[in-house]
């Protein structure tokens, strides 16, 4: 076992650390080591329990119908409000899309309105569930556009969506106007508050302005928040409020039509390992209100150094003025993002690049969590030498013949040999299953193509990446 343990280490190792304030993407870190040790103790004292039936195991109903009344008090929500704990943010979104279009049987071909900057996983929802997207461009300061959002609600609309905030800018959409246009027309509005639940109503009453988005605002029928983001709890928990229990009921799945036990499922999944739950149960309990009201101040005052910082780094400006922990940084015309975030790695800070979208240029994007706060400073003094060395080399620039041959691809027709072919000019010959040291040339890359030709390049390589390793069962223990 402890040479088991000790591989476990050593695979590890080449991970981002999930850890010490340092990935700002990914992962999201309290700083509170008492924390940490309880909620992964809660994970691995339920790993084996089992939420398909909660008459099987009490102690998990009763978990759950806690963190949702703790998420109802913090989110507004009236006596009727109930609330089911999702896997992550992603499936809280596919099911508030699924329920949406399941109330509404008489509808052939439903829609949902998105603002552009609405998550990918509306689209995964749109994609599984046969749900039209009618997107809306959202204005220059990259929140929804309510007038616009009204004018694509018709006939055939079963959900409007908006954010709060938005994952790429970090900016929380006008949800009170959005929301009245959705209730006009009897529709139902879902607010994608995965990422900003968690933080705005403590950044509220610490004073700061906060756009309404809760259930407080009429006509907000359902919120998802995640657990795993900012109440920092163990990968992976989020909730899915509706307004009423009769909101909810289409998201229930029941089938009898087999000689098993009779299926019900309030989520997609079937077998839920306790685990997640229970240490979503156990953080959350530990901190508690006033410590996340603190982790909040922490965060902020963060930000705000953050931006402040980045004022005075030349080469480089914040986007749009975060309402919460999302930053998302632009460069000018001499150097480019790619080449920061590869500058950053080697510094030991992980940051996320945002491919151009929409007319719009390619983004760092920073997800601050508390345990970044106090290394701020640290992070601005390896911001502003990677951006010193990105404006001394230049912008990546993509060979001339390999941009004409990606503008000459077509999606649907991408072949081995093309995507090979583009593996061989970013320096990636062979298999393509590991990834170069330095991203810049692929990101660059990947820039030049269209979404469509992004996805399919992407899913492509995911496919290199995912490949069996066999006979390594049978391989004796090492040292």
């Amino acid at each position: 076992m402890d040479d088991v343990l000790a591989r476990l280490r050593a695979m590890q190792a080449a991970d981002v650390p999930v850890t010490g304030g340092r990935t700002l993407a990914y992962v999201y870190d309290s700083g509170l080591e008492e924390a940490d040790r309880v909620g992964r103790a809660a994970v691995a004292a339920y790993a084996g329990s089992n939420g398909l039936d909660p008459t099987a195991f009490p102690s998990l109903l009763r978990m759950e119908n806690e963190l949702v009344g703790v998420t109802c008090d913090l989110l507004d929500a009236p006596p009727s409000t109930v609330g089911t704990i999702t896997s992550g943010g992603t499936e809280s979104v596919l099911l508030a899309v699924q329920s949406a279009r399941d109330a509404h049987p008489e509808v052939e071909r439903p829609r949902m309105v998105l603002p552009s900057t609405a998550h990918a996983a509306f689209h995964k929802a749109a994609h599984y569930f046969g749900v039209e997207v009618v997107t809306v461009a959202v204005g220059e300061d990259f929140r929804a556009r309510p007038d616009a959002t009204a004018a694509a609600i018709d006939d055939r609309t079963v959900l409007v969506v908006a954010s709060a905030p938005s994952y790429a800018h970090g900016v929380v959409d006008p949800v009170g106007p959005i929301a009245a246009a959705a209730a006009a027309r009897g529709v139902r509005c879902h607010v994608d508050a995965c990422i900003g639940g968690w933080v705005l109503p403590y950044a509220a009453r610490l004073g700061r302005a906060v756009t309404p988005w809760t259930f407080a605002v009429d006509g907000v029928t359902s919120i998802s928040v995640d657990l795993h983001k900012y109440a920092y709890a163990p990968k992976g928990t989020s909730v899915l409020l509706h307004r009423t229990a009769e909101l909810r009921r289409p998201q229930y799945f029941a089938s009898a039509r087999w000689p098993g036990y009779t299926m019900l499922n309030p989520t997609m999944q079937s077998t839920r390992s306790g685990g997640p739950l229970a240490g979503a149960w156990a953080v959350v309990s530990t901190i508690g209100d006033a410590g996340y009201l603190a982790l909040t101040a922490q965060v902020l005052d963060g930000v705000d150094r953050l931006v402040a910082g980045v004022a005075g780094i030349e080469g480089l400006r914040v986007v749009a003025r975060p309402d919460s922990t999302l930053v998302a940084l632009a460069t000018d015309a001499s150097c480019d993002v790619f080449t920061i975030t590869d500058a950053m790695t080697r510094a030991g800070w992980w940051v996320q690049p945002q491919l151009s979208h929409d007319g719009r240029p390619p983004t760092v994007h920073l997800s601050l969590s508390a345990a970044t706060a106090p290394h701020v400073e640290e992070f601005l003094e390896a911001l502003r030498a990677a951006t010193a060395a990105a404006v001394a080399s230049g912008p990546v620039v993509v060979d001339a013949e390999v941009v004409a041959f990606v503008r000459a691809l077509d999606p649907a027709q991408l072949g081995e040999d093309d995507f090979d072919g583009l593996l061989a000019a970013v320096g990636m010959a062979g298999d393509g299953s590991e990834l170069p040291t330095e991203m810049a040339e692929v990101n660059a890359l990947l820039d030049l193509a269209s979404p469509d030709l992004r996805e399919a390049l992407l899913s492509r390589f995911l496919d290199r990446l995912q490949r069996p390793l066999r006979g390594v069962a049978a391989e004796p223990p090492t040292g």
